[in-house]
This record gives C-alpha cells, structure tokens and sequence, in this order.
C-alpha cells in the first residue's frame, strides 16, 4: 500500500485508508452514506455449505463494525471447477446466501473465476446515516472494552484442518463463525459508543492496536476476563497454531507488554487470527453495564476485557 497514491481528497469519502478501517463511508447526502468492504478466504471447515454461510458472515461483520445496516452484497468466488463437482460450489453458494438473508438483505450477482484452490467471500454494500458512523478511532481515556465473541476460531479450525479438534471444540467454533454481528450492532446502537472494531485476522490484540493508535491512546486488556472457546488454549498449548496467528505474534512483539506469568497459550490466543469474530467496543465506562444488558436482551454476549489510557498510541499492556 505504501507505494500506492494517496486517495484523493474529497469531502464526501468520511472513511477511507487513514486508520485501516472495516469498511470505506462514502456520504451521498447529508442523511445518508453508503458503507461498502468486501472479504473472501479459503475453506475454514470441510463442510462446503457451512463455508459458505462462514464467510457470508464473516463479510458481513465489517458493515455491523460501522455500526451500519446491510443493504445489498455480491459473490465472490473462486473454484476449481474442473476438479471438483458442481455441487460442492452450489453447497458453498447456497450457505452464503441462506446467511445473507438471515441478515434481511440478497445477494444480486458478483463473479467467479477458475482457481486451483477454492475461495469464497463478498463484497457488502451498507447503509448509515453519516452524523452516526462508527469507527476504529475516536476512543477516550477511560473507555472500557467491551468484547462480543469468545476467541480462538484461528487454533480450532486450525486444528480441524488436521482433524485433532475435539467435537466439543469444533462445534463451539463453528457455531461462533456463523453467528452474525447484527445483534451486537444493535446493542451498540442503543449506548453511546466512542470507537469500534471487529475481531478478523489480525487478532484481538493487532485490532485493538490499530483501535487504540488511532485514538491517539495507549491500552489495558486484562487477560483472566478474555473469553476463550471451549478447548482453544489446550490445543494452543499442543501446537495447533496457524501461520496468521504466529504472523500476529511476531507484529505485535514491540506494541505489547506481557506479565512474565502468562503462558504462551494464552498469549498466542490473545493474537489469533479470528474468522467472523466478534465486536470490540470501546465505550464510557457508565455505559457498559447498559451495553451488556442490551446485548442479553437480543442473546448476545459481551465481555469487558481492558481499558483505554494515556499513553504510548497503540502500546498494549496485557496484565
């Protein structure tokens, strides 16, 4: 990206590359803006439907992060069509769309291309209304952290792909995966809320760097209140530790400080790469207790896992 131009200036692009954010807001008039992103991957899972509804969701969570509402999305696929069968490709297209209308909205067309290694995702057009776009900056001293999905899908499908997850601990992942970020989004809604994320590739702990250094802060997570899915440290003690994880570790090494007490799982689980996680929302520390109790009402979770500080922009201290 460095050796790319910067984006022109225009008024009207309210969100582009500046802090690396979910999703680009482009403001049509002034009570409306268009939030657009797009995310694709290869299989996470063996079963092609529930890939498919995975990396719909996964997708999808950009918009939510922006605190906006889904309006439309496009395929994008990748399939080697010669190798493996037709229907294995309208099993991966069929779970994207059934979780695209989960969601309320349709898939409308996108393209596909003849590719040795199948890969799937969408590009999600979204709607909000430009006075109320929430970004990955903007958080306050003081914020707390609010986290609404357990981690460490990285380390379990990890550990599917080499058929070592335990059935409890695949399950607990999967159905994670395919749960949609709308319900968190909606509690957002309701609180006042200073900035957010979501939880993708580059981990709780790279995504609340970015959160923090764009907001100018330095932060706190707590590491004993971070939820994790059933089995992931076990299996991340074992080894079962993807490469994006590790790529994670190595990023973060000079933008965290760790307690010498901590164990390497834990650690490496406070980096994982994360397919479809949750929302990290910093937010007023009164307005937690209400943020948790309008996500219970629509049967989501949340977490309070650290704080934002003055400090070194973007350095973590994990106590």
């Amino acid at each position: 990206m460095s050796h790319l131009p910067k984006t022109l200036a225009n008024p009207d692009v309210l969100v582009g590359l500046e802090t690396g954010d979910d999703a680009a807001v482009y403001r049509l008039r002034p009570d409306l803006a268009l939030v657009v992103t797009t995310d694709f991957f290869t299989p996470v899972v063996d079963d092609a439907y529930t890939f498919g509804a995975i990396a719909a969701a996964n997708a999808l969570s950009d918009i939510y992060a922006m605190g906006a509402q889904p309006l439309m999305a496009v395929n994008l696929v990748a399939f080697p069509i010669k190798e493996l069968p037709g229907s294995v490709l309208a099993d991966i297209l069929r779970g994207g769309l059934d979780k695209v209308r989960e969601a309320g909205i349709d898939i409308l067309g996108g393209h596909s291309i003849d590719d040795h290694e199948p890969k799937y995702g969408l590009a999600v057009t979204g709607t909000v209304h430009p006075d109320r776009v929430v970004r990955n900056r903007g958080g306050q001293p003081g914020d707390r952290l609010v986290l609404t999905k357990a981690l460490g899908t990285g380390i379990i499908t990890t550990a599917i792909k080499h058929q070592v997850a335990p059935a409890a601990s695949a399950d607990a992942a999967i159905q994670g995966m395919l749960a949609l970020n709308r319900e968190a989004a909606q509690a957002m809604a309701t609180v006042s809320v200073h900035a957010a994320t979501d939880v993708t590739g580059f981990g709780l702990l790279g995504h609340l760097h970015y959160l923090a250094r764009a907001s100018g802060l330095a932060a706190r997570v707590d590491a004993a209140t971070v939820p994790l899915l059933l089995g992931a440290e076990a299996l991340a003690d074992a080894g079962e530790v993807p490469g994006g994880t590790r790529a994670n570790e190595r990023f973060m090494v000079s933008r965290v400080r760790w307690p010498a007490a901590l164990s390497a799982a834990r650690r490496t689980l406070l980096c994982d790469a994360q397919t479809s996680g949750g929302l990290l929302i910093a937010l007023p520390a009164e307005q937690v207790d209400p943020l948790l109790e309008a996500l219970g009402r629509r049967g989501a979770a949340g977490w309070t896992v650290g704080e934002l500080s003055t400090g070194e922009a973007g350095v973590i201290t994990v106590v």
